[in-house]
Formats: C-alpha cells, structure tokens, sequence
C-alpha cells in the first residue's frame, strides 16, 4: 500500500535528534512519498539536504509562508523566485495568508500570496495554501486569479461544506490531516459528502498530530490515523483510499 504524505516539515528543528528514524518510521508505515513545504529561506540548505539523501522520496516545495511575510519579504520572495529558476520544484508553497496570530502586516501578506501565484503559474506549478483565519482574504485574490492554470492544495482545509465547495471550485484539493481525526474538528461531519477525487492526505508534522497522538509531536507515519479516519468516514477500505488520494497528489504534484 503506497501512503503519500502531502505535507510535512521533515526539516524541522523538531526531528534535530532523531530524523532519519522518523523518516524510517514512515516508510516501514507505507508512506513512500512526502511533499516538503517551504517556510523561509534559512531552511532551504536542510531541505536540499534531505531531497539528497532520499531521492525518489522526498518532494520539494519552494515558497515564503504568511507567517515569516515580515520586513524583509521582498527579499525571501526573491529568494523563491531565484530557487525555481535553478532548481526542480514541486510546488510553490505553503503560500497565503495568516491572520491569526497577527492582522497587523495584511497586505504584504496579500501582496506576498498574490507574488507567488504568479510564479507558480509562470512555472506551470501547483500552489499549497495555507489560510488560517483569512478563508475571506485568501478567496478574494484566488477569485482574481482563478483559471486553468490555478491549481494546488489548500492545506490542512478546516473550513465549512460551503469553503470546501468554493476551495474546489478554483481547482484545489482538500488537504486533510489530524483534524479529521479531533472530536472537535467539525470536517468528519461533511467530509464524506465530497467527493474522494477532491481529497489529499497529510501530517502537517511537526505540528496537528492525529488522535491518539494529538497534543504530541506529530511525524509522517501518522498519516495512517488520518488515512484510517478518512477510509471510515468514506465506508471504504484503507487501501482503496491509500490509492485514490496518492493518484489525487500525482495530479497536483505531476510525480
């Protein structure tokens, strides 16, 4: 059974001490690809790293996450656009806009978000959205740049039936993770209603860990709890979703 974990920070400092066991981990699991999203530029070098070490495995995305958009965004957006002129990228991202933590720098994120769509359709790339508390500013510019050359992940999705319709509607499939699996997560209750062809599994990890592991550090092999989740919301079996979601990321990430 091949698992693809669309998204997952292998880079983080989290796994300083034990990476390659965490790695190793996943693939005794079945998860044999993961899709690594970009944060800032002072990860790039550690993620360079890991491509090298598992190729054929490990994915790379290039992009300037909403929550590192700070005063010198112009020049990590520079160094994006520098990283997919001379090297293979899967997508750009995660890319978007946060305002949870802080409204206060909302239209360089919006002018950061926007930036980035534009080389990802330049390089004919998906993009993987991260929106947290901005479903309202993130549709907006995704309705101004909606297309056939629009297309991507909105990660981690917690949204609505109706934000789920309207994330799709502009060629996005739904990234699901640990939240499907929280009492609270509200997601289980429509999820099933979409249609699976829409649907992406991930971790998010280090971060969103899946019951019964959630409050702790969250790793790739646990894309098998959202996977379990997910085929029991469907009535379907595990490995049927395994291939249908990893067939829906080949779509996205064009591997």
């Amino acid at each position: 059974m091949m698992v693809t974990d669309t998204h997952t920070h292998l880079y983080s400092e989290a796994f300083e001490e034990d990476r390659d066991d965490m790695i190793r981990r996943a693939l005794d699991a079945g998860v044999t690809r993961f899709f690594l999203p970009a944060i800032d530029s002072s990860y790039t070098p550690g993620m360079l790293q890991l491509e090298k070490d598992y190729p054929g495995t490990i994915f790379l995305m290039s992009g300037l996450h909403p929550t590192h958009v700070k005063e010198n965004y112009r020049d990590e957006l520079g160094h994006v656009k520098e990283m997919l002129n001379k090297h293979k990228f899967y997508a750009v991202g995660e890319i978007g806009m946060d305002l949870y933590w802080d409204k206060t720098h909302i239209d360089w994120q919006r002018e950061a978000f926007r930036y980035q769509i534009k080389l990802a359709k330049e390089h004919r790339l998906p993009i993987v959205i991260h929106c947290r508390d901005a479903f309202d500013e993130v549709f907006e510019v995704l309705e101004e740049e909606k297309g056939d050359d629009l297309f991507g992940i909105f990660h981690c999705f917690t949204g609505t039936r109706e934000q789920a319709a309207q994330a799709i509607s502009y060629n996005m499939k739904l990234g699901i993770g640990g939240v499907v699996t929280f009492k609270n997560g509200k997601i289980d209750r429509f999820l099933g209603d979409i249609g699976l062809e829409h649907v992406v599994l991930e971790t998010d990890s280090p971060y969103l860990a899946p019951v019964p592991y959630r409050g702790k550090r969250n790793e790739s092999a646990y894309v098998i709890r959202v996977l379990q989740k997910v085929a029991e919301i469907y009535g379907l079996p595990e490995k049927e979703v395994a291939v249908v979601t990893t067939r829906n990321s080949k779509a996205v990430f064009g591997v």
